[in-house]
């Protein structure tokens, strides 16, 4: 139910306090932790103190704000990615041992890839996928590996919502993308968010052949062996869904 003059809830209110944490903002001012979340300071200062309240949020000296050690525990607690992480982290470090670059595992969330894990090393190439960070599926191996293996429907839902930004792919372009990577049984895409670097995805495959997960890496450009990375890298999506088949209740994140 509404309670605003603007006809916002409580809940709307709240969850803008939330997603105004800026992706690696460690505090905010509560003036600019206000702003951000479109509220007046007074508002935002009581939703503060009532979050803080249940160790959601962390209200500090000089009116810095935090997220709050609770919310990443009952995020973390329940979170269905929990089981995919768990599950994929053993294969991950097995190919990251072997390639010695960076190795990521997504998931679907709307039109983009929610990167749900990343394991890198000092010396790897640039990339730019971060843990809990988003990617449009189209520039990133993850996310077409991720939209190949889903139902037809959802593809065609996507695919004439497309547009690209930037201007430089069109629907057209993505269709034939995400049949190549059906057909090789891998998404590649070279140079795209740096032109230094060449991402490669396989999809994790539930009991349906859909992909609930897309385990990639990010390598050299001019050092690629698809020869010897793709097996390696399917042998393990392989293992990842024959232990999320072992697990009870497990469900992918859900997808529009």
């Amino acid at each position: 139910m509404a309670n605003s003059v603007s006809g916002d809830s409580v809940v709307d209110r709240v969850v803008r306090v939330i997603e105004a944490f800026p992706e690696g903002a460690d505090a905010l001012q509560l003036s600019e932790l206000a702003e951000r979340a479109g509220l007046p300071l007074s508002t935002a200062h009581r939703l503060v103190r009532q979050l803080a309240g249940h160790g959601l949020l962390e209200l500090g000296a000089g009116g810095h704000v935090r997220l709050g050690l609770r919310f990443w525990e009952l995020v973390n607690r329940n979170s269905p990615t929990l089981a995919l992480r768990q599950a994929a982290m053993p294969f991950m470090e097995d190919i990251q041992q072997v390639l010695k670059q960076n190795v990521n595992l997504g998931v679907l969330e709307g039109w983009e890839v929610l990167f749900v894990e990343r394991l890198s090393r000092p010396g790897s190439v640039v990339n730019r996928a971060r843990v809990a960070g988003r990617m449009p599926l189209h520039i990133s191996s993850a996310g077409m590996a991720l939209m190949a293996y889903q139902p037809r429907g959802l593809q065609a839902d996507y695919l004439e919502q497309f547009d690209d930004p930037e201007g430089k792919v069109t629907a057209d372009v993505v269709r034939h993308r995400l049949a190549e990577a059906v057909q090789l049984g891998y998404a590649q895409l070279a140079g795209v968010v740096d032109p230094e670097t060449w991402g490669i995805a396989v999809p994790v495959l539930d009991a349906k052949k859909r992909a609930v997960a897309a385990l990639g890496v990010v390598v050299p450009l001019a050092e690629v062996r698809l020869q010897a990375l793709v097996p390696a890298l399917q042998t393990a999506a392989r293992g990842i869904g024959r232990q999320l088949g072992d697990v009870r209740g497990f469900r992918s994140t859900e997808s529009v």
